[in-house]
């Protein structure tokens, strides 16, 4: 088994993927009041600040900040997947470790993180999230992607609305 190692930091800002266990159903979106609720309940049960996010089909990436004296990021996580899980459908299939494990199968067992290093990188990692919905060829501009936090940094004035059009990416090649 491959040993995961997480970097842990009290009060640390953190980017996440969270990708679903069959990318070919699209949960996130056609149930994403139940996903908000998810997120906004742990919030309520072990505060953090959610400083960015989007939401696509079948993964969505956020900007976690935690509180100081806090590094527990995974557990929060666990929660807003399990509260979820627990709103939509049971998958048609699932596997007999899923079934065993009591996992409904919704998500990817695991999820990817990187530590915030600096504001540089917390920029880039905005930018990212922003900027995914194009990314993947769901929209032509960013701003009409409606489930994403770029809407809210539009309107206190960080993002121009127009920002991220297809041919005007701010993106480093390769990402």
């Amino acid at each position: 088994m491959t040993d995961y190692r997480r970097q842990y930091r009290t009060g640390g800002t953190y980017f996440f993927t969270l990708v679903l266990a069959d990318r070919r159903q699209h949960w996130l979106v056609s149930h994403i009041a139940a996903l908000r609720q998810s997120v906004r309940e742990e919030q309520l049960h072990a505060p953090f600040a959610l400083q960015a996010w989007v939401v696509l089909p079948e993964h969505c990436h956020l900007l976690m900040r935690l509180p100081e004296g806090d590094s527990d990021f995974s557990n929060r996580l666990r929660r807003i997947k399990s509260a979820f899980s627990r709103q939509i459908p049971l998958p048609m299939s699932r596997r007999q470790s899923q079934i065993g494990k009591g996992e409904r199968g919704v998500w990817q067992r695991r999820f990817w993180e990187h530590a915030i290093r600096d504001e540089e990188d917390w920029l880039r990692h905005m930018d990212y999230i922003h900027h995914n919905p194009l990314k993947h060829g769901l929209v032509d501009r960013v701003c009409d992607w409606p489930h994403s936090s770029f809407h809210a940094y539009v309107q206190r004035g960080v993002y121009p609305e127009d920002w991220g059009w297809a041919a005007d990416l701010r993106m480093p090649a390769g990402e």
